[in-house]
């Protein structure tokens, strides 16, 4: 009777433990139930985490060949870790926590790339500007150069013109042959053409020629037996005579005298013209009785 009471209480023993480890090994089994949902929702947080980092190196690009290397570097080990984490089973926290701290490194990463970039427009930003303003100032100087040229030149111009000499009083006389004023065509033996050359400080000083042509009543030049050529303003003329003087810049008067040797005055107007070599001085008429 007594083993019974024993065997009894033994085996209510035995099944309050059974209950015991039933109701131990249900908890285990939804704590763990609840701990993979937690990792599973862990790993679809971490997955959206890195493809975010994936676009995000994506949107990076910069004009920096070396630069762009390095983040395509980059982007390859983001696409590496996506590979590698998606193949992870969820219940391996290790392994999830590894691939997380991976995961912090290449944020980090890609934000000093983004301060590099910022950095790197913002120095394009001031190169660009620095390039427009020097181009800008290369335009003014261009700008100045040519008004500096065009006013030089126009000076140059004003220089060359002034510097022409020039003439006034320009007379055309006859002289009989005791070296008398006469306006009668018979009794002229020579013709004199005076003039004044005007103060220049500016003009060539030397010495320098001026040329008459001198034109009878019919028009046609009057010349010595040798015909003798001279240029005057590039344009090649034959003269009629010639006189050199010694120029200085101040007011100097002069006269020339042609005598015909081959031609006779006849009644008339005469007119002559008076050139340096530079360009003509004036010209003066006379008439002949």
């Amino acid at each position: 009777m007594e083993d019974q009471k024993n065997l009894k209480r033994v085996v209510i023993g035995l099944a309050s433990v059974a209950v015991i480890l039933a109701i131990v090994l249900a908890w285990i089994w939804i704590d763990r139930g609840g701990m993979i949902k937690d990792l599973n929702e862990e790993k679809e947080i971490l997955t959206v985490q890195m493809l975010e980092l994936r676009d995000d190196y994506q949107e990076l690009s910069t004009s920096n060949d070396s630069l762009n290397a390095e983040l395509e570097r980059e982007r390859e080990k983001v696409e590496q870790l996506i590979d590698r984490f998606k193949k992870t089973e969820a219940t391996n926290r290790a392994k999830i926590r590894q691939y997380e701290k991976e995961l912090g490194t290449l944020r980090s990463i890609m934000r000093s790339y983004i301060y590099q970039i910022d950095s790197l427009n913002t120095l394009n930003i001031a190169l660009r500007e620095d390039a427009a303003k020097a181009r800008t100032e290369a335009r003014q100087s261009r700008q100045r150069y040519e008004d500096l040229r065009t006013t030089t030149d126009e000076y140059a111009k004003k220089v060359e013109v002034g510097s022409v000499l020039r003439g006034r009083g320009f007379v055309l006389t006859a002289i009989n042959s005791r070296d008398n004023d006469t306006d009668r065509s018979s009794r002229t033996a020579k013709l004199k053409t005076c003039l004044n050359l005007v103060e220049n400080s500016i003009a060539r000083k030397g010495p320098r020629r001026i040329f008459i042509r001198v034109k009878g009543p019919d028009g046609i030049l009057m010349t010595n037996s040798q015909q003798q050529i001279f240029t005057s303003d590039g344009e090649q003329m034959i003269y009629s005579a010639v006189r050199e003087i010694d120029y200085q810049g101040n007011e100097v008067e002069i006269c020339i005298f042609f005598a015909s040797s081959n031609q006779t005055y006849q009644r008339g107007v005469y007119t002559v013209d008076i050139y340096t070599e530079e360009a003509k001085l004036g010209s003066a008429d006379l008439l002949l009785r």
